[in-house]
């Protein structure tokens, strides 16, 4: 497995950064995208923004992930063609980031497991940018199994309408392998000097959370270091409270798009489901 280091691929290089999900893609892609325009040079990035083709690759490379056939993979390469399409012609490295590319995390849609799909839907995606002309290298994200496990139960709670409580998740969960298994088994597929990991906590400044992934592209630090930072998180994990609640609803037979709805009203009334936050009715 490859560390941080930058990139020298034969052909037009390509970053695939894949997640995988609660390791801070939400603030590195917004990171990406408020710097776009100053790294143009340098770079071309695509991260799942509403409207555009990297939204329908998410969900592909996730149904891919929990129910593998032919037609899912047809469907995922052209998903990702879409997005390629999107890229015009030029030197700079194209960097695509999105934690969906992972497919489903543990939690959604009854996965147990750590990415078992994840070496196979990368080595779609590998063939499919070198028959256009890329030559694309891989980075995944991971955080410390111990913080990342109830990080994924909330967001499971939140998102994919997981019911089950903080100890069921760990109990379904409690043979999970450490990310070595995951790097081995991406390395078996694509070649070990092809997959760089980047660990969460060896980001060093929370207002550039990129840093790993550009020095993969061949930034170096000064120009990194002198990057507009963020103003602000975003994604954060719901209130105990908040979670609890929706992680009850998510045990009732509700319309999906029903339940979406609730998770968006919860999300932006936590103050609800917080006993210990002032009342904002009358006195």
């Amino acid at each position: 497995m490859a560390g941080a280091d930058s990139i020298t691929p034969d052909g037009r290089p390509m970053i695939l950064h894949l997640g995988v999900q609660k390791t801070g893609t939400t603030s590195l892609q917004r990171f990406l995208r408020l710097n776009a325009p100053a790294l143009a040079d340098r770079l071309m990035i695509r991260t799942p923004e509403e409207g555009t083709p990297m939204r329908p690759l998410g969900r592909a490379a996730i149904r891919l992930s929990l129910a593998p056939g032919d037609d899912n993979e047809r469907a995922t390469r052209v998903a990702f063609e879409d997005v390629l399409d999107t890229l015009p012609d030029g030197p700079q490295t194209a960097l695509i980031s999105h934690e969906n590319l992972a497919g489903a995390m543990p939690g959604n849609g009854g996965e147990t497991r750590l990415y078992p799909a994840l070496p196979r839907i990368a080595q779609l995606l590998d063939k499919v940018a070198q028959e256009r002309g890329f030559a694309p290298v891989f980075a995944i994200c991971t955080r410390n199994m111990a913080a990342w496990k109830p990080s994924v139960w909330a967001q499971a709670v939140r998102t994919d309408g997981y019911a089950g409580d903080l100890d069921q998740f760990q109990r379904e969960t409690a043979d999970l392998p450490g990310w070595g298994d995951l790097f081995r088994r991406m390395g078996a597929k694509l070649g070990a000097d092809r997959v760089h990991r980047l660990r969460l906590e060896d980001e060093t400044d929370p207002d550039r959370p990129a840093t790993q992934l550009l020095r993969l592209a061949g930034l170096d630090a000064a120009r990194i270091a002198a990057l507009p930072p963020l103003d602000g998180r975003a994604m954060e994990r719901l209130s105990n409270g908040s979670t609890e609640f929706l992680r009850r609803i998510n045990g009732l037979a509700l319309n999906p798009t029903a339940r979406d709805k609730v998770a968006d009203l919860v999300a932006r009334s936590q103050t609800l489901f917080a006993a210990d936050w002032p009342s904002k009715g009358t006195s």
